[in-house]
Formats: structure tokens, sequence, C-alpha cells
């Protein structure tokens, strides 16, 4: 899929995934909303104001309130890809919140998660 197609997808499609993925490994859709937040500095009521509106996926990063400083220290593979090799900075932002989610479905604490 072109980098293209996924910013173009609807973030509240993704944001289901992402909640699906979670909950099936026994985590919770608000662990996922903190992993989220932490990532892009939106509030909970940004978060949700969002997921009910049809905001492309790539809009979402792009005009995230404060990008996560520590989110550099988030390594690892997705996709096959190591995230900390993505040149693009939009897709690499995209790839962060996937292994966070995958790190969080794997069971991992939130103080590793969040990187604390």
């Amino acid at each position: 899929m072109s980098n293209e197609k996924v910013y173009q997808m609807e973030f509240s499609k993704i944001y289901k995934l992402l909640v699906q993925k979670a909950v099936k490994k026994g985590r919770t859709k608000e662990e996922v909303d903190e992993v989220i937040r932490w990532l892009t500095g939106y509030s909970q009521e940004e978060l949700e104001d969002l997921n009910d509106k049809k905001t492309a996926y790539g809009d979402f990063f792009l005009n995230a309130p404060e990008m996560n400083e520590k989110r550099s220290l988030i390594k690892g593979v997705v996709c096959g890809v190591r995230v900390e090799k993505i040149e693009e900075p939009l897709l690499r932002d995209i790839r962060y919140l996937d292994k966070l989610i995958d790190e969080l479905a794997k069971g991992k604490t939130m103080d590793k998660i969040l990187r604390r």
C-alpha cells in the first residue's frame, strides 16, 4: 500500500482497529487512548472529537498539538521495517503508534511503553 493511501485512511477506522487489537490481548481502550495522547499531545476530548469526524490519518498526525519528544526512543520492527530507519517523518510517526500498540498488546507495562 502506498504511503498516500495510508495518509488518506480515516482515523476513526484505524482507531477502531487499534483498540480492537489491544482489547483482544486483554488491554483496554483507555490504555490505547493514553498511548495516543502521550504520542500526539491530543487531549481526551480532542481525541474523541476527531474519532467522530472524517479526519484523514495523515492529518491526524500533521495536526497533532505536540508530538512527544521521547518518540525517538521507540525502536523495533513494524511491518518488517525498523521504525527508527524510516526516513519520511509522517510515516515514521504513524509507525511509532503501530509499534506502541504492538507493545501494549504484547503486555508491556505502561511505564515501559511511555518511555518513563
